[in-house]
Formats: C-alpha cells, structure tokens, sequence
C-alpha cells in the first residue's frame, strides 16, 4: 500500500550518484521531494527527469531537496545525471528497499512504479502521487506542497 499524506515518510539510508550516503531522516528541517522512477534511459523516465529539469527549478528555491530514485546502480545514475545535466540528485535503490517501504515497488518487473512524494520539514508526506509504469506523471501540482 502506497504511503499516504499525514504518514510519517519511511527513512532510508542510499547511495547517491557520487557515492555519499543520504539519510532522509537526517534532511529533517528541510522539504523534501522524492521521485521514483523505474529505470534511467528509458523514454518515459527520461522525459520525465528532464522535464523536472528544465521546469521544477522552483521547487529548489523553495527550498526543497529534490532526490530522484531508482534501482539503476550509483555507476548509473552518475552517467545518467552528467548524460541529462540534472541539477537534482539521484539516489541507487538497487534492492528496492525504499521502494517497497513506501509502496511503489512492483515485483513482476524488479524496479519502482511512478510515485513522487514530497516529505515536509517534520517528516511527515504532505503530497503524494502514484502511477503505473507506463503512466507519465503530471507534477504541476508538487510545488504548492512545498513550504
């Protein structure tokens, strides 16, 4: 079951593209906007990281950290971000650990569904927003959970 707003967002300790270790419990104090995805390279995530790229630098300036997940390994997401020129981080969730924790792993395929959530400053979800593999996200609406 998906982790719903009003929940305390499941901590997870991974690996992001340079190989430093992120503690979402240790951002508190702090927004937070994690994005799973399900693969680098593909067409749909790509489009989708892009897009967060090229119109969600707001979400930064308000504040928020913005991670993006995936079960790619670390080696992955450094040539995915540098590839792309993401300003946003990208974290290695090869085991789906933190997928599973906050609902959005599908075990037929081994990777994340679509899920953004974006965590407020006590760990609590303030928005949260879930869709299959193959369904884009919208996320017009992220910014205005974010404060």
């Amino acid at each position: 079951m998906t982790v719903a707003v009003g929940q305390q967002a499941p901590d997870f300790t991974l690996v992001n593209q340079d190989n430093e270790k992120v503690t979402l419990s240790e951002l508190r104090g702090t927004p937070v906007v994690l994005v799973f995805y399900p693969f680098a390279f593909s067409g749909t995530c790509t489009a989708e990281m892009c897009d967060i790229r090229d119109n969600y630098d707001s979400w930064m300036e308000k504040g928020a950290q913005v991670f993006a997940i995936s079960r790619d390994s670390r080696f992955v997401q450094a040539v995915f971000k540098k590839q792309e020129g993401f300003k946003h981080t990208l974290l290695a969730d090869t085991k789906g650990e933190a997928a599973q924790a906050y609902g959005v792993w599908n075990e037929a395929v081994h990777a994340a569904e679509r899920a953004t959530f974006v965590v407020d400053k006590d760990g609590k979800v303030a928005y949260a927003i879930h869709n299959k593999i193959p369904d884009a996200r919208d996320h017009a609406e992220v910014e205005q959970h974010i404060g």
